[in-house]
């Protein structure tokens, strides 16, 4: 594969389904010679699943990232050819990978995308709500200020507003979100566990949303309407 040689794919992986990956995706990752890693446990199961055996896994978090990043440069120079996973679906949306990417792009590497599975356009394509113009927020913040300080900015925010959230705090947002009046009447899509076994689904109005009812269990992704 020496047309490949110091190369770095950003390969992108199930969000929950392992028949989700594209057979390029599976090509690139048993032809390169080192893997990084959001967490090797779960890459792990990924490869065994496939039986890939080759690569090195290495790896990468926002942990030791700045340690790292020299160590893939170098790993490059030396022509070898790697792949960037995260746990989930595509690297560097809402994962580490940006900062190496740029890094890389200032030292004049070549960075090849692997497409594949997303969570966030996964459940925009099937949300019913506007896709042609939208803003990602990740997960939101953690101080509730700094959250409270978003919902007034959403009030008058005509694109669809999309955010992850845990399930440790997808009760205690809802109940924020709702406490605004200006929101009652919008329509939010709640994706839950997609492509999993017990993925879940809710089109509705914020003020039928039910806090009560939401699962404490799965990554949510959820989906605002805009302003009118």
């Amino acid at each position: 594969m020496s047309h490949n040689r110091g190369v770095l794919y950003v390969v992108a992986t199930p969000i929950g389904n392992m028949k989700d990956i594209t057979l390029r995706a599976l090509e690139v990752l048993k032809e390169s010679n080192f893997i990084l890693c959001e967490d090797t446990r779960k890459t792990m199961k990924i490869m065994s699943h496939y039986n890939i055996s080759g690569p090195k896994l290495l790896s990468y978090n926002e942990h030791n990232e700045n340690k790292r990043i020299p160590e893939v440069v170098k790993l490059l120079r030396e022509g070898n050819t790697i792949s960037l996973v995260c746990n989930a679906g595509t690297p560097t949306i809402q994962d580490p990978g940006y900062r190496l990417i740029k890094v890389l792009k200032e030292e004049g590497f070549k960075v090849l995308p692997v497409p594949g599975p997303s969570a966030l356009i996964a459940a925009l394509s099937v949300s019913g709500l506007p896709t042609n113009r939208f803003i990602f927020y990740g997960f939101l913040p953690r101080k509730k200020g700094k959250r409270e300080s978003l919902y007034r900015e959403w009030i008058e925010e005509e694109m669809t507003v999309i955010f992850y959230e845990s399930p440790k705090r997808i009760k205690k947002i809802f109940k924020e979100i709702k406490s605004y009046r200006e929101f009652e009447n919008r329509r939010v899509f709640i994706a839950r566990e997609m492509t999993k076994k017990f993925e879940s689904y809710a089109y509705l109005l914020i003020k039928d949303v039910d806090v009560e009812d939401l699962p404490e269990k799965g990554e949510y992704v959820v989906i605002l309407e805009g302003k009118k």
